[in-house]
């Protein structure tokens, strides 16, 4: 009984291990628009896709501006306003984890992203999650949607789908 009780104990103890296993805290360097570092571990937001660095995009006028470096700066300003940054991480994809983040104030990261038309919602992956957050960008010409750009993926020569 002794050990079967001890078993119990060690189990319950190590659960909060395990349950913040599935976290990263810390704070967040900018890779790019969709993707940060913490602690050295690289986090890729789940369910959106935001432009590549050497992306070029085309503003309301049709001039051209580096949207990848734009999305990435807005990331670093966004996230420096509130740290530090928590992901619970949903995966892994390559090289990196993925998941999603929240500032220290609780804002979502992925969904901030969308929502100011610095990243796109990727319906393969958020199963629509952030649908409704893309049309009002959509609407509002925020971001990306105030000009014209190529899908993320397209950029990188991969399926969008």
């Amino acid at each position: 009984m002794r050990v079967f009780m001890g078993a119990v104990v060690f189990m319950l103890a190590a659960l909060p291990i395990q349950a913040r296993a599935q976290e990263v805290t810390g704070r967040a360097s900018v890779i790019d628009g969709d993707t940060i570092e913490i602690r050295g571990q690289r986090i890729r937001f789940d369910g959106i896709d935001a432009p590549e660095a050497r992306q070029r995009c085309e503003d309301a006028s049709g001039s051209a501006y580096r949207c990848g470096k734009i999305s990435a700066d807005a990331l670093d300003a966004f996230l420096a306003n509130s740290r530090p940054t928590t992901c619970q991480i949903t995966g892994k994809s390559w090289d990196r984890l993925v998941g999603t983040c929240r500032r220290a104030d609780g804002a979502d990261v992925n969904r901030w992203m969308v929502q100011q038309g610095h990243a796109i919602d990727w319906p393969k992956y958020s199963r629509g999650r952030y649908a409704a957050d893309q049309r009002q960008a959509q609407a509002r010409r925020r971001g990306l949607w105030a000009g014209r750009f190529e899908w993320p993926c397209v950029v990188r020569g991969a399926k969008c789908e």
